[in-house]
């Protein structure tokens, strides 16, 4: 038998060692022991390749349209499982300010993440506890009514019937819903399924999530680490910048569309337009989306205003416009600051690409996105083409 420590075998691998393995290869390894220091317990690194060589730069070439098909195939195979990795690293972005603001001294980073996380994921269960009773009431409620609440506005608003004659509204509308007895099995099927998606998507995005918020600083270190040394100081400054204004969008967004589904809640209570609660928090989740957002829930809770007065569905359009504009002037402003300001333009086209590209989910992450797009091109790309 050889020894581990002079041939510089391991003694956990391959074992019995012996010389029999070969010359060569007892040779290679007590050269790896004398290799072996301190400072360098693995060697150190090698003379590196000619990478003006043919075979180096053939060799590249072919790596390069291997990797890109690889990713476009990984991407087209686990899209959905992206997108919930996205989600979750938003999510830990947009939590890390508050993380940071509690580490203190006698306040370890993973005692931060955990109050945080805790915080966070007790604030949803009750929420959820709370309100998917109501919601669930409500939503059944809505669903079997609808019909009947389009019959009663065709019945009561001459335009309405009209289109109704047209375009057989009602039938659509129960077929849509699936009230129509021979949609009713798929639909309850369909619903189902849905249930459990959403149930085990937000378990895996609370999950990842987590991991996100605890192993934070490791994953932003190991980032930087990919740029070479000469840049690293620069890309600290710009990637940490980006990290802010993500964080700091994703949690005023999220507290903004609290506060409007709260005064929506309480609006509708006033005047007693029917599923209140649902279409509140209709409005929370679509007000997260920008531009057209808020807009589409005003529509849809004019609507149901409807079936209760023209003068308070008047009313509700009316405060809904106004809603928009302390939105747009009061909260953003003062919530989220000015630092994650994106052109009109590109508000829009980001949007609608990001919708285009991965739904709801785009269209929610497209101004964050946009925002750090815009400061990098500004950081690097312009005063690059400026000193040209």
């Amino acid at each position: 038998m050889v020894a581990a420590a002079e041939s510089g075998h391991d003694g956990a691998i391959a074992q019995p060692h012996s010389a029999d393995e070969g010359g060569p290869i007892i040779a290679a390894e007590a050269a790896a022991a004398a290799a072996r220091t301190a400072e360098n317990p693995l060697g150190r690194p090698g003379r590196r390749f000619d990478r003006r060589s043919p075979f180096m730069i053939g060799m590249a070439g072919a790596a390069g349209v291997a990797v890109t098909y690889g990713a476009i195939q990984t991407v087209l195979a686990a899209g959905e499982v992206l997108v919930l990795i996205t989600i979750a690293l938003f999510l830990a972005i947009g939590l890390e300010p508050a993380v940071s603001w509690l580490v203190r001294p006698w306040f370890p980073r993973w005692a931060a993440v955990t109050a945080v996380f805790v915080v966070a994921i007790g604030l949803l269960a009750g929420f959820f506890a709370a309100a998917i009773p109501p919601l669930i009431t409500q939503g059944t409620a809505l669903a079997h009514d609808a019909p009947g609440y389009l019959h009663h506005l065709a019945q009561r608003y001459p335009v309405i019937g009209t289109m109704d004659t047209r375009f057989h509204l009602q039938d659509r509308l129960r077929h849509g819903l699936g009230t129509d007895p021979s949609t009713l099995a798929g639909g309850v099927l369909g619903a189902g399924k849905l249930v459990f998606s959403i149930i085990s998507g937000t378990v895996i995005v609370a999950v990842l999530t987590g991991y996100f918020m605890a192993n934070f600083a490791q994953l932003r270190a190991a980032t930087y680490r990919l740029f070479p040394r000469s840049r690293r100081p620069r890309a600290i400054l710009i990637g940490d910048e980006i990290f802010v204004k993500v964080g700091g969008y994703i949690l005023g967004n999220l507290l903004i569309s609290a506060i409007t589904a709260a005064l929506t809640f309480v609006w509708l209570l006033i005047f007693d337009v029917p599923y209140a609660l649902l279409l509140a928090v209709l409005v929370a989740a679509l007000d997260l989306i920008p531009v057209v957002g808020s807009t589409v829930a005003g529509i849809i809770v004019a609507l149901v205003a409807l079936t209760v007065s023209l003068p308070v569905t008047i009313a509700t359009i009316v405060f809904f416009v106004v809603l928009r504009l302390v939105e747009d002037y009061v909260l953003v402003p003062r919530i989220i600051g000015r630092a994650v300001q994106v052109p009109a333009i590109v508000t829009v086209v980001s949007v609608l690409l990001g919708a285009a590209l991965l739904g709801i989910v785009g269209a929610l992450l497209a101004i964050p996105v946009a925002a750090a797009l815009l400061l990098i091109i500004r950081e690097t790309m312009l005063p690059s083409l400026d000193a040209r």
